[in-house]
């Protein structure tokens, strides 16, 4: 039985620029199931926030090209007509921002921000949709929630201000939420305390959730499966505990070898080599991250490099990861050469 909700295939997000098309979002196939969290990673540039907002259709129609399918419970939501879709965004899919001081209407107070969808989507009077933004303040951890719906967003902590963001996205019971970098802009305690409220909402009402972030440790706390992009593309895709303990693809090894405290306390953070480039300057022929791996022989990468499923739910791009090592690995160490350990 097909019990996929999202269902996203071969999507071609471009922006056009000084009369060219460039892809953001480049042959991106994956499906998140009812009930699942699927965390989304890379660098900033790789095209997480641009095929979050492709979703969401609110890229502007003007300077951007969609292409493939975004399949939501079998509706095409690039294809169906905007009145659809406007029926669609909001109520069934909800969406919470990266920034919730440029998410939040400054001149409006907190309560009737929630409840500007309820009146777009719900038939509830002026009373019901007040009770139910109080209940949604509470769900989201806020105490004195009587307060807060009169107060405006700069009388909130930063903390606050994303719990309110989470409760407009919450407003009218969607069954999908997309989850742009929701923990960044937060300090450490209060991502943790987001991460294990998004967790409770999961665990409480069946969501299911796109996670878009940088943090593999909000994945590892959160995520069923995880999706690594680079440079426009998946290049590795696997189950939460598998791609922390067998990561293959170059990239994704690079990122876990990257967080503080992997390496012993006299050993010096990794780095990775050089930057995500520009959609404009990106060559699009064979491996996109070869430039960042130059100790890598040439022979290693395909030449128009694909998704291989080496293990049931396992897909990694390209054959590169075959003779992958750090420059600091012992050459000939297999263990090494396959698992980063």
């Amino acid at each position: 039985m097909n019990n996929n909700l999202l269902d996203i295939q071969n999507l071609r997000t471009s922006f056009h620029i000084k009369g060219k098309a460039y892809a953001a979002v480049d042959g991106v196939s994956f499906t998140i199931q009812e009930n699942e969290i699927v965390a989304i990673v890379g660098e900033s540039g790789c095209g997480k926030s641009a095929l979050a907002l492709s979703i969401m259709g609110l890229h502007p129609t003007k300077t951007t090209t969609l292409e493939g399918q975004v399949a939501f419970k079998g509706e095409n939501l690039l294809t169906i007509p905007q009145a659809r879709f406007d029926q669609i965004r909001g109520k069934e899919i909800g969406m919470i921002f990266q920034d919730p001081m440029t998410a939040l209407n400054p001149l409006h107070p907190v309560g009737r921000q929630i409840e500007e969808s309820m009146g777009q989507h719900l038939a509830l009077a002026k009373e019901e949709r007040r009770n139910r933004t109080l209940e949604l303040l509470k769900q989201v951890g806020i105490q004195n929630e009587q307060r807060v719906y009169k107060q405006y967003p700069h009388e909130l902590s930063g903390g606050m201000r994303q719990r309110v963001v989470i409760a407009i996205a919450l407003a009218c019971d969607p069954v999908l939420l997309v989850a742009d970098e929701p923990t960044t802009a937060l300090d450490v305690t209060i991502q943790a305390q987001i991460s294990d409220l998004l967790k409770e909402l999961q665990n409480r009402t069946k969501l299911s959730i796109l996670l878009i972030t940088h943090d593999l440790g909000v994945v590892s706390e959160l995520a069923d499966r995880v999706i690594v992009m680079y440079a426009g593309e998946i290049v590795e895709m696997a189950e939460v505990a598998t791609l922390f303990h067998y990561p293959l693809h170059p990239y994704t090894r690079s990122l876990l070898k990257s967080l503080p405290g992997q390496q012993s306390t006299k050993t010096a953070l990794h780095v990775i080599e050089g930057i995500v480039p520009s959609i404009q300057k990106l060559d699009r022929s064979g491996c996109r991250f070869a430039p960042r791996i130059r100790w890598i022989p040439e022979q290693a990468h395909e030449n128009d490099p694909q998704l291989h499923e080496v293990a049931p739910g396992h897909f990694v791009r390209c054959t590169c990861y075959e003779s992958f090592h750090f420059p600091d690995d012992h050459i000939g160490d297999d263990n090494n050469a396959i698992t980063g350990n």
